[in-house]
C-alpha cells in the first residue's frame, strides 16, 4: 500500500505552479494584442508592392439619386417604344386579313355579273366570304332536309384543285391555290340564292330546272369574269365559263335532287 501511495506522489509532483500559469496567460494576451496591432497597421498601411483593387477605395461622389429610384443615365433610352405601341398596332381584323370593304366590292361585282372586276382586289387570297358563303349553302339545304355538308366542302376542293391546274396551263402568270379558292367561293353566292328558294318551293319542275340553269349561267359568267380581269386573260371568258359551269352545276343537282 505504501508503494502505491509513493507511485501516485511521484506521478503527480510537477513544479508548476499558480504564478506560472498566471505569468503564461499575461504573456499570451500581451502576444495576442501584439499581434492585433500589427494587422491593424498592416490594413492601415497597406505594403507598397500590395495590389489593392480601385474598387475598395472609398469613392469621393455621393449618391444624388433616391431611394428605390436609380439616377438617369444619359447612355440608357428613356423610352422604350413600348409605351405608344398598342396605339400604333394595327386593328385585330386587319392583321387577320378580313377586310369587309373588299368582301363588299367582291360580293357587288358577283352579283352584277355586267360590272368590270378589279384586278388588284379580285387577286387576293381572301376566304372569310367564300367559307361564309358555303356555310350558308350547307344550312339552306339542311333547311329543305338535305344533309350535304360533306359534299360541299368535298366538291369545292375538288373543283378549286381542278381549276387551279386549267388556269396555270392557260395563263401566262399563273395563279395561286387561295385566289382560286376564294374566286370560286364568291361565285357561290347565286346559288345559295337557288338552295334558299328550295326551301320555299320544289326546284324539280320545268321552272325549277329553268331556275338552276339561269343560276349556273350566273355563276359561270361572274367566275370568269373575275378571272380573265385578274389574269390578264383577255378573250378567254368563255374557255374559262364552260368548267366554271360544269362545276356549279354539281351544287346545282345537289340542290334540286
Amino acid at each position: 500500500m505504501s508503494n502505491f501511495e509513493q507511485f501516485q506522489f511521484d506521478f503527480y509532483q510537477s513544479n508548476y505552479t499558480i504564478e506560472d500559469q498566471e505569468e503564461g496567460y499575461n504573456s499570451y494576451g500581451s502576444d495576442k494584442n501584439l499581434c492585433e496591432s500589427r494587422k491593424s497597421q498592416t490594413e492601415k498601411h497597406p505594403a507598397a508592392g500590395a495590389f489593392v483593387p480601385p474598387d475598395m477605395f472609398p469613392s469621393s461622389q455621393s449618391y444624388t439619386g433616391q431611394i428605390l429610384q436609380p439616377a438617369h443615365s444619359p447612355d440608357t433610352p428613356s423610352q422604350l417604344g413600348y409605351v405608344d405601341g398598342f396605339d400604333e398596332e394595327p386593328p385585330l381584323l386587319e392583321e387577320l386579313g378580313i377586310n369587309f370593304e373588299h368582301i363588299w366590292q367582291k360580293t357587288l361585282t358577283v352579283l352584277n355579273p355586267m360590272k368590270p372586276a378589279d384586278g388588284s382586289i379580285m387577286n387576293e387570297t381572301d376566304l372569310t366570304g367564300p367559307m361564309v358563303f358555303c356555310l350558308a349553302l350547307g344550312a339552306t339545304l339542311l333547311m329543305a332536309g338535305k344533309v350535304h355538308f360533306g359534299y360541299v366542302y368535298g366538291m369545292s376542293a375538288m373543283g378549286c384543285l381542278a381549276m387551279h391546274a386549267l388556269l396555270n396551263l392557260m395563263s401566262v402568270s399563273g395563279v395561286s391555290h387561295g385566289c382560286v379558292a376564294s374566286v370560286l367561293g364568291y361565285c357561290l353566292l347565286p346559288m345559295v340564292i337557288l338552295s334558299s328558294s328550295a326551301v320555299v318551293f320544289s326546284l324539280q319542275g320545268i321552272p325549277g330546272t329553268v331556275f338552276a340553269l339561269f343560276i349556273i349561267g350566273w355563276c359561270s359568267l361572274s367566275a370568269s369574269k373575275i378571272f380573265t380581269s385578274a389574269l390578264a386573260m383577255e378573250g378567254q371568258q368563255l374557255l374559262i365559263a364552260y368548267p366554271c359551269a360544269l362545276l356549279y352545276g354539281l351544287f346545282a343537282l345537289l340542290t334540286v335532287f
